[in-house]
């Protein structure tokens, strides 16, 4: 699964997605993920499965969805606070699996 972060500058992402990096390596996933800010995503989203935004940026959510034809969905806050890979995992799961 390609999974592309999406926040408001990149940075918070940055931290997130090496975590979620670690999880997929310790779970054998095979996950890719980049992390990205909001102004980039359009130039790197071909090449993803799934977009996962960060809280402070959901309010865009529909906007990236419309341009991007891929399924969006927001990291709930608390998930997104603490790094929860599992959680995230499974939120980029269903979201992939919804949208065959």
């Amino acid at each position: 699964m390609k999974i592309l972060l999406v926040c408001a500058g990149g940075m918070s992402t940055s931290i997130l997605m090496k975590k979620l990096e670690k999880y997929s390596d310790e779970n054998n996933l095979g996950a890719t993920i980049k992390a990205v800010g909001l102004a980039a995503y359009e130039d790197v989203y071909q090449n993803f499965d799934v977009i996962l935004m960060g809280p402070q940026v959901s309010y865009r959510m529909n906007e990236v969805k419309e341009n991007t034809g891929l399924p969006v969905d927001a990291i709930p806050s608390f998930d997104y606070a603490v790094g929860n890979s599992e959680n995230i995992f499974k939120l980029a799961n269903k979201l992939v699996t919804q949208n065959k």
